[in-house]
């Protein structure tokens, strides 16, 4: 189908705007303007019970780690670990707060984001090595933060969706804390892919084949390490044992088919597999409440899935 008209009229926008791609900045600017974008879209963020800020030992060094409640501390409630998108290279707590603000009332879970290091300051595997680190602190620490460590879940954007994936992979080879559900949405799973909706989507005014190639190139300081499953979740030998999965796509994005072929994959190896395309929405709608319907209702069936997962 056609460019949904709100995604259409995003998009008139960015091109009345000027809006340079983010490719073409500096990376100061483009954290910056990755920023102000997100901000713009996805509206006014809803209120939580509390937002608390922490810092937490990490392998390269102290991590922020956000909570955000949805009531007063008291009993030990679920917890989701949500990591933000920006390509490993822009992105911050600050990316996902509406996201995370919004999941952590609809799910009924306590929300936690983490600071992870960001390329190509820190090339893979620095980001999910910080990932495990955050996930393993919030299950050490489940009854100083007011969690159940029985009731976890992992989940992310792009990115975020990558990193959540990879970190399913890293648990179940070395060990760690378990995961009741992995939220993949929209994710990158294979540097090396060559997809029909990679080559398709090349619009400046909206993420495209060139902005994931820029990502890539700022995540992995040798092509080499693409080949890794924990780049590349899409290249593991094995997928079984994972957690249940939801993954969500986007019909205008390049990441469409490699996210597709992952929920794939783990349904062949026998993994429970929710997948849902959103026709005529591009890369990114998922965090744009503000602007697309689609990503109220994208987010409703995510907490809705998250919500059964961790009752």
């Amino acid at each position: 189908m056609p460019l949904h008209p709100q995604a259409e009229a995003y998009r008139a926008h960015r091109a009345r705007s000027g809006a340079p791609p983010l490719y073409t900045l500096t990376l100061a600017e483009a954290r910056a303007a990755d920023l102000a974008d997100i901000r713009a879209a996805s509206g006014t963020p809803e209120p939580v019970a509390a937002v608390e800020e922490h810092r937490i030992p990490g392998p390269g060094g102290e991590l922020a780690l956000r909570l955000y409640r949805p009531e007063p501390p008291g009993r030990p409630l679920p917890a989701l670990l949500y990591l933000f998108g920006g390509g490993w290279t822009l992105g911050s707590v600050d990316t996902s707060d509406a996201i995370c603000r919004r999941l952590t009332n609809a799910v009924g879970c306590v929300t936690a984001s983490v600071g992870y290091r960001s390329a190509p300051e820190h090339p893979f595997p620095a980001a999910l090595h910080d990932c495990r680190a955050a996930l393993e602190q919030l299950a050490a620490g489940a009854a100083d933060f007011g969690i159940d460590p029985d009731r976890l879940a992992v989940g992310g954007d792009s990115a975020g969706g990558n990193l959540a994936a990879a970190l399913t992979l890293l648990l179940r080879a070395e060990g760690g804390p378990t995961l009741r559900h992995q939220l993949l949405v929209y994710p990158n799973t294979d540097h090396a892919a060559d997809t029909p909706s990679l080559r398709e989507h090349d619009d400046p005014l909206l993420f495209n084949r060139r902005s994931a190639a820029w990502y890539w190139g700022h995540y992995l300081a040798d092509p080499a390490d693409g080949a890794s499953s924990y780049a590349s979740p899409l290249r593991a030998a094995d997928l079984s044992g994972l957690p249940p999965a939801t993954v969500l796509t986007a019909e205008y994005d390049p990441l469409r088919d490699e996210g597709e072929r992952y929920a794939e994959a783990l349904r062949a190896a026998g993994v429970p597999v929710d997948l849902r395309r959103y026709q005529g929405m591009p890369h990114g709608f998922f965090a744009m409440t503000g602007t697309l319907d689609a990503a109220a209702e994208a987010q409703a069936h995510a907490a809705a899935r998250l919500r059964e997962a961790l009752r």
